[in-house]
């Protein structure tokens, strides 16, 4: 049997630092022999949860799964099928992209039932990870309380498919040239040193991510 991994990029870049650290996650799992695919949400057509209950109506059509036909159709089927699944984001706003949420509430929700043990209707258990990039530096991450709510988003992932990991990248490269953007907050030569010395660490963290997620037992 082969481990399928699936990411998905909640980045409406393709190749900047989201993207690089997703990549970097399927090399580490494709590195255990694992089939591995990368989804870019912003390419695709679809809206979050339009609260029709479908997922919830007993002896349903659509019980258990999202009833919404459209671009997200075929990605939610993946992700049933998946042996883990990898989400990243930047970080707008003090959470994730606005497509990255829609995509968690058509993810999420119809598995999610309505008891007393917020049971799952997930069928299997498997390995999730969530990573996340910003602008901000750690202690400003902190302080704005960023790492605390994307922790509840953890704790539902948890809740619904099994273990799951996040990994918090800092203080990222935003710009090409900041001299062609009003960015005076930022240190220019530090933001740059940032890139040079510590993002590629960062990668090695997301492929080790990968290593570990790609290693179900069979």
């Amino acid at each position: 049997m082969s481990v399928k991994v699936l990411a998905i990029n909640g980045s409406p870049r393709t190749k900047c630092n989201t993207a690089t650290l997703l990549n970097n996650a399927l090399e580490g799992a494709a590195s255990q022999g694992a089939e591995t695919e990368l989804v870019h949400l912003y390419k695709l057509n679809f809206k979050g949860c339009i609260s029709c209950f479908a997922c919830k109506l007993k002896n349903g059509e659509s019980y258990g799964r999202c009833a919404v036909n459209d671009d997200l159709t075929p990605i939610l089927k993946k992700a049933e099928e998946a042996h883990a699944i990898i989400l990243g984001s930047p970080i707008y706003l003090g959470t994730a992209t606005g497509e990255m949420r829609s995509f968690m509430e058509r993810l999420i929700f119809p598995y999610l039932v309505y008891d007393p043990n917020h049971s799952t209707l997930f069928k299997r258990r498997i390995k999730t990870g969530l990573i996340y990039t910003m602008g901000a530096k750690e202690d400003r991450m902190k302080l704005m309380g960023y790492d605390q709510s994307l922790n509840i988003v953890e704790m539902v992932m948890k809740r619904i498919f099994g273990e799951s990991e996040s990994l918090f990248v800092t203080d990222t490269y935003q710009f090409d040239d900041y001299s062609k953007y009003e960015s005076t907050l930022f240190d220019v030569q530090e933001k740059a040193k940032r890139r040079t010395e510590e993002f590629p660490k960062d990668c090695q963290k997301a492929f080790d991510m990968g290593v570990r997620l790609a290693q179900i037992q069979r």
